[in-house]
């Protein structure tokens, strides 16, 4: 006889570290909107991907970890292999504790961001392999993943800064 989950919702602490890689990337974005005042549209409507992201995953729903999922690693892919901005931000962290000076801060924000990233892509698959054994989960899992990806392709197509 299995003793049923007494944690309200079925809370998990993997849900907890969704929020913890959420808000990190939401603070990543607060700096750098405040760092370069041209992409504060782009990264306020980008916030509302891990606001619904941290408000959904409450509800252990397959289509917002699949957009937790998906969002993440199409960001940190685009930060480690087409700006390089992610490895930029973590020599500029490396050389803020060796001199006390940042000069860098933008590509800071971006490691910050990417760290985030990291935190939310083990999260996501991993409350998404948790849940139960429901027919659809991974398609549904898919289907977040695609409408998040569409969501941000569309920010960056309309409010990029040129």
């Amino acid at each position: 006889m299995r003793v049923k989950d007494a944690r309200p919702n079925g809370f998990r602490p993997t849900q907890v570290w969704i929020y913890i890689g959420a808000a990190l990337f939401l603070l990543a974005l607060l700096l750098s909107a405040i760092l370069v005042p041209d992409l504060r549209i782009l990264h306020s409507l980008q916030a509302l991907i891990y606001v619904a992201v941290i408000v959904l995953a409450r509800r252990n729903s397959a289509w917002v970890y699949g957009a937790g999922f998906s969002i993440a690693i199409l960001w940190n892919a685009m930060g480690l292999f087409m700006t390089h901005l992610i490895q930029a931000g973590a020599t500029a962290f490396w050389l803020l504790l060796h001199t006390g000076h940042a000069e860098q801060l933008v590509p800071m924000t971006v490691a910050l961001g990417g760290i985030g990233h990291f935190i939310l892509i083990f999260a996501t698959i991993l409350a998404a392999s948790r849940l139960n054994a429901e027919n659809r989960k991974w398609w549904k899992f898919a289907g977040g993943s695609a409408l998040s990806v569409a969501y941000f392709a569309l920010l960056v197509a309309f409010f990029k800064p040129h």
